[in-house]
């Protein structure tokens, strides 16, 4: 069985390890506000249990077995963000923190059956991927808003963070994943973008967009 602190570690991995699956003590200390004492003596244990390669003062190699289980416990939290929304008829901006108390019931069966009363979805609310039950993720190919271009239409994909406040902002600007955006025009001085959704132009700033994941529109 794995702790709850456990699943906390694994959990920051997943979402710090970069393309080489590597990341940094310092890094899981910031990530985590746990001190770094704490979060080698974790990672030693981790490497018992080979879900790191661990050697003093250099990145974490994030083993297969390891990427598993940290994909694992993420698979947990967006089912039950998933649960919240279609079944329990939360918003989408409610959910991440009963989330994180629920995805710690180690049963694997709650899990697999909250999966089957969802129909076996494969994103979020936030729209990332759900793994599945191996612990493998969908690739998405997606960018920016603040990275496209002027004139380009996008489709609402994904958010890179579920923070409650920006997802209740994004409600007010009736912005919501799947809808088209147009984009009219970008400010030379400060990168913001006035955008079209459902007809109605709309600004943008750049940390806004910075924030949203889309696709080119088809």
């Amino acid at each position: 069985m794995i702790s709850l602190s456990e699943e906390n570690y694994l959990k920051a991995i997943f979402h710090l390890a970069d393309k080489e699956n590597t990341v940094t003590i310092n890094e899981i200390s910031k990530f985590l506000d746990v001190k770094m004492p704490s979060v080698n003596n974790m990672m030693k244990k981790f490497a018992e249990k080979n879900w790191v390669r661990y050697e003093s003062y250099k990145p974490l190699k994030i083993t297969d077995s390891g990427k598993k289980q940290a994909a694992l416990v993420v698979r947990k939290h967006r089912l039950t963000e998933m649960f919240l929304v279609e079944k329990m008829n939360f918003g989408w901006e409610n959910v991440h923190e009963i989330a994180e108390q629920l995805e710690h019931i180690q049963s694997e069966t709650f899990f697999d059956k909250m999966d089957e009363i969802l129909n076996f979805p494969k994103y979020d609310p936030h729209g990332e991927p759900i793994p599945d039950k191996d612990g493998n993720i969908i690739a998405q190919d997606l960018k920016k808003l603040s990275e496209c271009k002027k004139h380009q239409k996008v489709i609402f994909t994904s958010v890179t963070i579920s923070d409650d406040d920006f997802l209740t902002y994004l409600n007010i600007k009736n912005l919501e994943l799947g809808k088209e955006i147009e984009i009219l025009d970008i400010e030379i001085f400060d990168k913001s973008m006035t955008v079209k959704i459902d007809q109605t132009p709309t600004v943008l700033s750049k940390i806004v967009c910075d924030k949203i994941l889309v696709r080119c529109a088809v």
